[in-house]
């Protein structure tokens, strides 16, 4: 059921943002939909809403229940949405994600939402939002990592899943794309949306190893960690309540505070095929060892654009883990320079194409 709740304050730093944005469309009602399968798309949506305000007032709908980071932003509305479910070690299952799908309720929830109170519809990959929008005949446009795979132009694994394909390309389709990606493939994909606090921040290596692999339990990698006692793990994970540490790994939970302070001071990090967790380690210059999510399509083309950077990627972990952490930290990758998304000029952009639809 979608429901509404209680708005969040504004934060106060973002009024030292230096790039100010003046804009023409001042009185806007802007509808922003986040698809809750990671915390990634959250991280963007807190980042772009201060420059969002400078164009009018901003809702957000908030669909799935996969994400773990306190979402500080003023959610309108919700959905269960389509939501993922991990295996134990490193893949998806399938078969929870599926079984927990409802279609009544995601088209109840389509139908539901007031999308002719808005004057614009941005849609960061979410299916109801544009089912919503065929159902009540009301523009749209994607933004966001999805967006850029409408381009053949941007990287795919060597072979292709043709599922994989009509997911990414029909899961939400819209009129309109603006995507993100590590490159510009193509004309309408931009650099990624790097949070202020990675952009600002002055990188150190203090000797450990950040780790967030979500789609993992701890008993799937604790040994392997263990076994090279001489390195820090500063490790990340969804049923962890309280910092605490054990031999040479220290626990976290998924906090946005503790997890930038950690990648900022970092070695290295070992993470998922996701988006924007590499990207802010390229744009930190940090060593990269990615293990994409098994069946995970997305997840795949992004390992194949991350390996053309010279990322090495791994796509099982056995018993020789613990060797090829080592191997990786002793090899010397230059990767290329990452750039941070202009987002005043970005979203200059996209009201300019929604205003001239």
């Amino acid at each position: 059921m979608i429901l509404s709740i209680k708005f969040f304050p504004k934060k106060k730093n973002y009024e030292n943002n230096k790039t100010s944005l003046k804009s023409k469309y001042t009185v806007m009602k802007i509808f922003y939909a986040i698809q809750a399968t990671g915390n990634g798309h959250i991280s963007r949506a807190v980042q772009l809403y201060p420059y969002l305000q400078k164009f009018g007032e901003v809702d957000f709908f908030l669909s799935g229940n996969n994400a773990s980071l306190n979402v500080n932003l003023p959610i309108k509305y919700r959905s269960d949405g389509c939501s993922l479910h991990y295996s134990k070690c490193g893949g998806l299952n399938y078969w929870d994600i599926a079984k927990n799908i409802k279609p009544k309720q995601i088209y109840k929830d389509a139908n539901s939402l007031p999308l002719k109170n808005y004057d614009v519809i941005i849609n960061d990959f979410d299916s109801i939002t544009s089912l919503a929008c065929k159902l009540q005949k009301v523009h749209s446009i994607q933004f966001g990592h999805q967006a850029s795979f409408i381009s053949p132009l941007t990287p795919r694994p060597e072979k292709k899943s043709i599922i994989g394909e009509m997911i990414l390309k029909h899961y939400a389709p819209a009129p309109q794309y603006i995507g993100l990606h590590f490159d510009k493939y193509d004309s309408f994909i931009r650099p990624p949306i790097i949070k202020d606090e990675i952009v600002n921040a002055e990188p150190k290596n203090k000797g450990h190893i950040t780790v967030y692999l979500p789609s993992f339990q701890k008993e799937c990698l604790e040994k392997a960690f263990n076994k090279l006692p001489n390195l820090s793990f500063h490790w990340f994970l969804n049923d962890i309540h309280t910092k605490h540490t054990i031999k040479n790994v220290t626990y976290f939970p998924v906090n946005q505070e503790y997890f930038n302070k950690s990648l900022i001071n970092c070695e290295g990090i070992i993470t998922g095929g996701g988006f924007e967790t590499p990207a802010e380690a390229l744009y930190l210059e940090k060593k990269i060892l990615s293990i994409p999510i098994r069946k995970h399509y997305e997840q795949e083309c992004n390992a194949a654009a991350l390996k053309k950077m010279g990322v090495p990627v791994l796509y099982d972990v056995g018993d020789d883990f613990y060797l090829t952490i080592e191997n990786w930290l002793d090899s010397h990758i230059k990767y290329p320079k990452m750039q941070a998304n202009n987002i005043p000029e970005t979203l200059q952009f996209l009201f300019d194409i929604y205003n001239h639809n």
